[in-house]
């Protein structure tokens, strides 16, 4: 099944919404998800948002702790506690929550960039610019320079 690819950038309307790209709601649609899954990423000015892929890689990391633990009800405080289903409506839009817009910064634009299992809701001008660093980390992973590197030729 593809994935969520490619980058887009909608505007906000007078009510703070703003329409997923059609493509990623094709996602969405076969992936069998109802809704949308968002929450805040851990290392970046973005939020991650997704279906049933989305969800199952974070309950696999969940799944790592021993369950009424203190580092599970940590992460999932974190990765279920803080996170929001925001409703598709018919139009493929969603409303850009107080969440959405506080952690990407978002004013009345969104760019939403497809990461294969996710995409990511992000405030343009901060995405050109994670982007920009993110080309140049690839890039020396991607020649075996970078701090990915296993020494070998990439593959």
């Amino acid at each position: 099944m593809a994935g969520f690819v490619s980058h887009f950038t909608n505007r906000l309307d007078a009510k703070g919404r703003v329409s997923i790209p059609a493509s990623f709601r094709a996602v969405l649609a076969r992936d069998g998800f109802e809704g949308l899954y968002c929450i805040a990423s851990s290392h970046c000015d973005a939020v991650d948002a997704g279906g049933n892929d989305l969800l199952d890689e974070i309950n696999k990391r969940s799944e790592a702790f021993a369950k009424l633990s203190p580092d599970h009800d940590a992460l999932a405080v974190a990765l279920f506690g803080a996170s929001e289903n925001p409703r598709i409506d018919g139009d493929g839009r969603i409303t850009i929550s107080d969440m959405i817009r506080d952690h990407a910064g978002i004013t009345d634009q969104v760019t939403f960039v497809g990461m294969n299992y996710k995409f990511q809701i992000w405030e343009p001008q901060k995405f050109r610019e994670y982007r920009a660093e993110a080309q140049k980390r690839a890039l020396a992973m991607l020649s075996g320079s970078g701090p990915a590197s296993s020494g070998g030729e990439p593959a």
